[in-house]
Parts: C-alpha cells; structure tokens; sequence
C-alpha cells in the first residue's frame, strides 16, 4: 500500500540510532537517499569499534594475553554472528574480507585460476557491477576462456528465455547480481542457481544490493559462493563476507601468502597451509571491522529484516508514484520486484547538474553509472539520477526530493 502509515515501523525512532542524520548540509537538514553506495552506521556499530579500539585493541589467534583473548572472541564472535544471520552450515564457510569487491577477486584468482580453462565460458549479466564483470574479464584475458552475457528486458528484469539459451552452452561458471545497484531488480536467485547447477555450472552470487534488505539463506539458496559488504548493511567500510561451501574452500589454492593462512613454513621442506576460512585470510584482518559487522547485522536483527524490507517496498511504491508526477521524468528499472532504489531522467536536465542542486538543498543523491557501464549502454543513456533507501528513510524525505526536483528542473530549464 502506499501511504505513510508507519504504525507498525517507527522511522523516527529508527532515525534516532543514527548520529549523522541529526547534522546539516548547506543549512538545510541532511536527506541522505545514497544508501545504495553506502548505508549510515547506527550508534551501536559506532560504540562496538569505539569500544574495541579503547578497551582491547590487540591482534587476533595464538596470543596469550587477556586482550589478545577478548579481541579474538570478539572477531571469531562476529563471524558466527554472519554465520547464523545467513544460516551458513558452518563458520568455516565465512571468510572475512575487505568487501564484495575482494570477495569476487579471491574467488577468480584461486578458484577461477584452478579450474578454468582456454575452452571454459564464464556465464554474466548485463546487470552487473563492475567488480563482478572485471575480475572475470582480467581471468579470460589470462587463460583464453570466453565470457557469455545475459540480456535483460526493458522493464530491468533478466531475461529468463536468454538465461537458458545461455545455459545451454554449459558454462564452467554462472555469476548473476542478487539485487541490481542501478535499478534495484530483485533477481530470483534461488530459481537461477538451480537451473545452473542443472547443466553443471558453478554459482557466485553478488549480495551487496540484498543483504542489506532481504533475509538471505546461503543454505536454501544453495550457491556455491555468495560476495557481500558490510558497509551497505550499517556496517563499517573494508570489511565483507565470501561464503563459499566447505567443499570448494577446502579444494581451493591459497590466494594471498602470509601470516596465519599457513599451518608451518619451512626452507627444507615445503610450507603447509591453514584451513578455511583461514587460508583465505592472511596478515592481520579488518578487527574492528568484523567486530562492527557483527553489531550491525544484530542492530538490523533487532529492529527485524523482513520490517526493514516492507518499510523499503513501502518506499519504493511512493518514490515511484512521487517522481512519476514530475513533468518528463522517466524510471529505469520498473521490474514488479525491486529493492530500494529507484534511477531515473529528467527531459532538459543533466544527471549531475540535478544532483548537485540537490546538494545544495542538504539531499544527497548518486549520479553517473553507477559503476554498471554496460547496462547503462544497454539503455542508452551515460548515467542516470539514483535515490536509495534504508531503513532510517522516512516518507518526508521522498517528499523532500521530490521539491527538491521540481526547485532544480525550474532552474534547469
């Protein structure tokens, strides 16, 4: 339903977890609509590092003091806390990393590296972001293999009839977004994943657009890898998630050498390596990072995922209806499921002109590709207006955007 009755979701409330939406932007009341690149930190992921960082800063495993010990229950802590949240089998399925973008680049270079060949097709999407396009074009580039693309339909959804024709070409490997970046399309991963594993496919998943809006279950889901961020789901930055099966972890090279991720090193005799996940995690890890991961997903927990997702579709449905009314304003990514984010155009007016404007009124925004260039090809544009939500985004704020808009398209035109 669209409407603003927020009975059952108090988004004031929510709002007051978090410090820096109390603060101005130019003088006027900070509207942060850029959560897409990266949500606010509520005070308990705020406290959660403040409190490692003053109180028991000290490096991880094999030290034999009280920090050293309270330190490492918090960080394997917080991964058990992912572990559940996603309902992994097993905390050796979680390998901490610097984001989505790490993830999916381990991922190439150890699995890509050992199990690709010249002959091998690596399956994607023209929905993509760049960190899932990239690491496997800088791998064909490498080993010969060919990179296959999935079309998409005009409304923004994958186009399931090309999927399968694509499938049929058995690639080695199927990579496909959870939830586009750019138009906020909310693919049906668990249908997709079977179909891949049917003609004998691996499956990586991009969950950087999901985690922070849907519950997601590695385990019913059953890919085989799964790459997200903490910073988009209220977590700190340079710190995300690789979940990958036991099986394949265990089958997997080591990618960075160093400390930890080995079990002896030796010049006589050759060196032995850890077991996942800690074969995948050398040198010191993002500590405070993981710790405040860990709280975030517990804040997001707290307040509930499946609420935080209805407020969002509650969104979503009156941005559209809002913006729609704006004189020459055209929605890209108009699939009947979609997570927060709505990209868009207004006749007369440049992307990063509006969005400066905005700027100067306290509303923040994305503008540009968004990191998905070719999908920006495909619609025939260079770069779009991007708002986005989270769970702090209240009805007022589109309200705001919206006058905002309307205050920019006079001047622009």
């Amino acid at each position: 339903m669209v409407g603003k009755d927020e009975n059952t979701y108090d988004v004031q409330e929510i709002r007051r977890d978090f410090p820096i939406l109390e603060r101005q932007v130019n003088g006027h009341p900070l509207v942060y609509l850029d959560s897409a690149a990266s949500a606010q930190k509520p005070r308990a992921v705020i406290e959660s590092q403040r409190e490692y960082l003053s109180h028991f800063h000290s490096n991880i495993h094999r030290g034999a003091h009280a920090l050293a010990t309270q330190a490492t229950d918090a960080f394997e802590g917080a991964r058990e806390t992912v572990r559940n949240h996603f309902n992994a089998s097993k905390t050796s399925e979680i390998v901490f990393t610097s984001g989505a973008t790490d993830s999916i680049n381990l991922v190439a270079s150890t699995w890509g590296r050992s199990n690709l060949t010249s002959d091998s097709i690596i399956l994607l999407t023209r929905l993509e972001h760049h960190s899932n396009i990239v690491p496997w074009q800088i791998l064909a580039n490498e080993i010969g293999c060919k990179i296959e693309v999935v079309d998409v339909l005009p409304d923004g959804s994958l186009d399931q009839i090309n999927f399968e024709k694509k499938l049929a070409l058995k690639p080695k490997l199927v990579c496909f977004s959870h939830v586009s970046n750019t138009l906020g399309t909310i693919n049906d991963v668990k249908y997709y994943t079977e179909l891949a594993h049917k003609v004998g496919s691996c499956v990586l998943i991009d969950g950087s657009q999901a985690a922070p809006h849907c519950l997601v279950d590695f385990q019913d889901l059953d890919c085989d890898f799964y790459a997200c961020s903490g910073h988009k789901m209220y977590g700190p930055t340079g710190i995300g998630i690789l979940y990958g099966k036991q099986e394949l972890f265990e089958s997997m090279p080591p990618w960075r050498g160093g400390g930890e991720m080995i079990s002896s090193v030796s010049f006589e005799d050759p060196t032995t390596f850890n077991i996942p996940p800690y074969k995948f995690e050398a040198g010191t890890p993002n500590i405070s990072g993981a710790i405040g991961l860990g709280h975030a997903i517990s804040w997001m927990n707290s307040v509930g995922v499946e609420k935080i997702a209805a407020h969002e579709r509650a969104l979503t449905e009156y941005a559209h209806k809002k913006l729609l009314a704006i004189e020459g304003l055209k929605i890209y990514g108009t699939a009947d499921h979609k997570a927060g984010v709505v990209s868009f155009l207004i006749d007369g007016t440049h992307p990063a002109d509006l969005g400066t404007l905005l700027d100067q009124l306290g509303i923040a925004v994305r503008t540009g590709s968004h990191c998905t260039e070719p999908l920006m090809k495909w619609l025939g544009v260079s770069g779009t207006v991007r708002a986005s939500f989270a769970a702090y985004t209240s009805f007022e704020e589109i309200d705001a955007l919206v006058a905002g808009l309307e205050r920019a398209v006079k001047m622009l035109r």
